[in-house]
């Protein structure tokens, strides 16, 4: 309670007293005293109504507290609700995430496996028409062709044909004498081809088994190594 307020009080309980004093000595018939009725001075009004005033400020005040403390709980759940939908959100997000990583990990490792058994069959093949063509002593064109056929996809044969056309004419002992390079594809040194049999030199099948691996190593595919060639005239 401030200053003024306790003033007002003191000078308001002093007056209420005299009052009742005044007011006691009158129905007793004392002398003492005077027997008029006291009446409030202005000033003690206006204390009275400070007073007033200032309770009303103290109502205004606690409202204005409670207000306060009702919006700040509010904003305490909106943002703990916030928090919670966040989290949700991001562990909903992680768990998409990581199944993803999953699908993608068995998708790599299924291609991988299908990658393996087609490496194998091709393997397999290879080994097949190797030794269906080891024995021969000599392949003409459309033999060597044929052998083409057998080992290179369909879809990159005609590729293959058009470099092996530019560089031997499909002519498997075809010998360069100035840069070494010999054979279907024209491996320099020839040599490089022994990777693929020891029978490099002869035998058509080993020849052709070893560009279509330098093509697809090198340029991805005999289509690529075609696209590179003719940019460049050489692959």
């Amino acid at each position: 309670m401030s200053r003024i307020s306790v003033r007002g009080f003191a000078v308001a309980s002093a007056t209420a007293v005299t009052t009742v004093g005044a007011v006691v000595g009158v129905a007793s018939g004392s002398t003492q005293g005077s027997t008029e009725a006291v009446e409030p001075t202005a000033a003690d009004a206006t204390l009275l109504a400070d007073i007033s005033a200032g309770n009303q400020t103290q109502a205004q005040t606690a409202s204005l507290t409670q207000q306060a403390d009702a919006q700040s709980s509010q904003a305490d759940a909106a943002a703990k609700k916030a928090a919670e939908e966040a989290a949700r959100k991001q562990a909903a997000k992680d768990a998409a995430a990581k199944k993803a990583e999953a699908e993608k990990k068995a998708a790599e490792a299924k291609a991988a496996k299908e990658r393996e058994a087609a490496e194998k069959a091709s393997r397999s093949e290879d080994r097949d028409v190797l030794s269906s063509v080891a024995q021969q002593a000599s392949y003409t064109v459309a033999q060597v062709q044929n052998i083409a056929r057998q080992m290179v996809p369909g879809d990159q044969f005609q590729c293959f044909s058009n470099i092996v056309n530019h560089e031997s004419s499909w002519n498997y002992k075809a010998s360069n004498p100035s840069s070494g390079a010999y054979g279907l594809v024209q491996a320099l040194p020839g040599s490089k081809m022994s990777s693929a049999g020891a029978d490099w030199q002869t035998n058509p099948a080993t020849q052709i088994k070893w560009g279509l691996g330098y093509m697809n190593d090198r340029y991805g595919s005999p289509c690529g190594a075609w696209e590179f060639w003719q940019a460049n005239n050489w692959y």
